[in-house]
């Protein structure tokens, strides 16, 4: 390789240093991205499930490929995305420091899955959480505190994000703990932000109203935890030659004698995997809807295309491995994604 003079001390970025587990297993949004007040208000992100993979088989439209007019087969991902529910605003302002919270406000009533969140053990608990704030709601006095709250956020606060919550209750998972995240509304201005969070408290938003068919997007989540790995995995080194004493899946070495301390560029063994990543430029090949019920009858056509018409569902004969049946709203998107099977 052209770019490689004589060494090549390893593979991998030092910008991912130090390679430690995440503190939080869902993803989080370091970034969102920039905001253009001439687009209609909309959020700009959503919490969807890794069901698994699949492959589909579509034809090329690239007149300058080789394939073009043809049929490929091409690996895609399915993340079940059930409709989050917005449950309060959070207002931020600018300071020569950044951005800070200015106000939060929470919806009237919230669901168990969304107080279940701000308990470490629900079932000893009294299960009291906003059960004093939503009272403000109905107070005369309260009402007017709250609208206070909102002219202000509209008078001072600069960025705008809603609370929103996924519903456990639509997934086939144990857990009941719902989780929660800011999302940012971009588009329009501070006031069209404010009453759009405030017209969709506690409203479903589906992935429809999103992102749309053929968008490109990012995907942030937690990869696969391996544990702890040697440098030949972790930092995939040269192993050395066969008769090396005490091993050879290492490095041999590490560094002068003086400074006396290894440097941190130098490959070492420890944890591999289970590391926050962000995935950029992932095609959206479908947006999936719910299995319905129409005329007493169960619609299961979520995986029908217009050239094979079959009424079938997007989940795999058998059911996802480790998963099972992808019942509510879904998209489809282009090659892998970080996360387990």
């Amino acid at each position: 390789m052209s770019h490689r003079k004589f060494e090549h001390p390893r593979c991998g970025s030092l910008g991912f240093l130090p390679k430690k587990r995440a503190c939080h297993h869902r993803g989080k949004v370091k970034s969102f991205p920039k905001d253009d007040p001439k687009k209609p208000v909309h959020l700009t992100a959503f919490l969807g499930y890794k069901a698994g993979m699949t492959h589909i088989v579509r034809e090329v439209d690239r007149p300058a490929s080789k394939l073009n007019k043809k049929e490929t087969v091409e690996a895609v991902t399915i993340i079940e995305t059930p409709p989050m529910v917005i449950v309060g605003v959070v207002g931020y302002i600018m300071t020569p420091r950044g951005l800070r919270a200015y106000k939060t406000i929470y919806a009237q009533h919230l669901n168990e899955e969304c107080r279940r969140r701000f308990y470490k053990n629900w079932y000893s608990s009294k299960r009291k959480a906003f059960s004093k704030y939503s009272k403000k709601w109905d107070d005369e006095s309260g009402k007017k505190a709250l609208d206070n709250d909102f002219k202000q956020m509209i008078k001072y606060c600069k960025v705008i994000r809603v609370l929103a919550h996924t519903q456990m209750k639509l997934l086939r998972k144990r857990q009941k703990k719902a989780h929660i995240m800011e999302i940012q509304l971009n588009g329009g201005t501070i006031e069209q932000k404010v009453n759009f969070a405030r017209e969709h408290l506690e409203k479903q938003v589906p992935i429809s109203q999103v992102f749309s068919k053929d968008e490109m997007i990012d995907t942030i989540s937690v990869t696969k935890g391996r544990g702890f790995k040697g440098v030949t995995s972790r930092w995939h080194t040269r192993k050395l030659p066969r008769k090396t004493h005490k091993g050879l899946r290492k490095v041999a070495c590490i560094g002068a004698w003086h400074p006396a301390h290894v440097s941190y560029a130098v490959a070492r063994a420890g944890q591999k995997g289970y590391h926050h990543r962000t995935e950029i430029n992932k095609k959206i090949y479908r947006i999936g809807e719910a299995i319905q019920v129409k005329d007493g009858k169960t619609v299961k056509n979520t995986g029908s295309t217009d050239h094979d018409p079959t009424e079938k569902t997007i989940t795999p004969m058998g059911g996802f491995p480790h998963y099972g049946e992808v019942k509510q709203d879904f998209i489809m998107i282009k090659g892998c994604c970080i996360g387990p099977k």
